[in-house]
């Protein structure tokens, strides 16, 4: 959720990037999708905002009505769309997990070139990055020893015979 920490979150990660992929059969409603978002966000404002004389309290007219939100309200908002029962639930809980994959897999890049440049979810899971020769190896189990002895016919590169 935007603002909770001062580090880079699930948009610098690329969260649009990949909603704006065609593999997610979201991209071609994104705008509409940020339509009914603010909308909702206008609803709740109003809801929850009064001023001593029981209307709204304004909000900053600079900023899309989700963003003018407190933390703490953008929370409850997205805890209400993605509550089972809300009639659109599915289509916001599948953009939290469309922003989630952004954040921890950098699902819309090749891996190698998402820790070469940096990319905040994977560096903040300690993702680690690949061998010089770009394949990744890892000489400590971790499990801190082997699951399963090697099958007798398995080749150098861990293919079966």
């Amino acid at each position: 959720m935007a603002g909770v920490v001062p580090w880079p979150g699930a948009v610098a990660a690329g969260a649009l990037e990949l909603l704006q992929t065609a593999a997610t059969g979201m991209s071609d409603s994104l705008e509409a999708f940020a339509d009914a978002l603010n909308a909702h966000a206008e609803r709740l404002h109003a809801q929850s905002r009064p001023d001593p004389a029981g209307e709204p309290a304004e909000r900053d007219p600079g900023v899309p009505p989700f963003v003018a939100l407190s933390f703490a309200e953008r929370t409850r908002l997205v805890v209400i769309l993605t509550a089972p029962g809300h009639p659109e639930r599915h289509l916001w809980v599948s953009l939290a997990l469309f922003s989630n994959m952004a954040f921890d897999t950098g699902a819309h890049l090749h891996t190698a070139d998402a820790i070469a440049a940096g990319h905040p979810g994977l560096a903040a899971l300690g993702f680690a990055p690949p061998s010089d020769d770009g394949q990744w190896r890892f000489s400590e189990f971790s499990y801190g020893r082997p699951l399963a002895r090697l099958h007798p016919d398995t080749t150098p590169s861990g293919s079966l015979a």
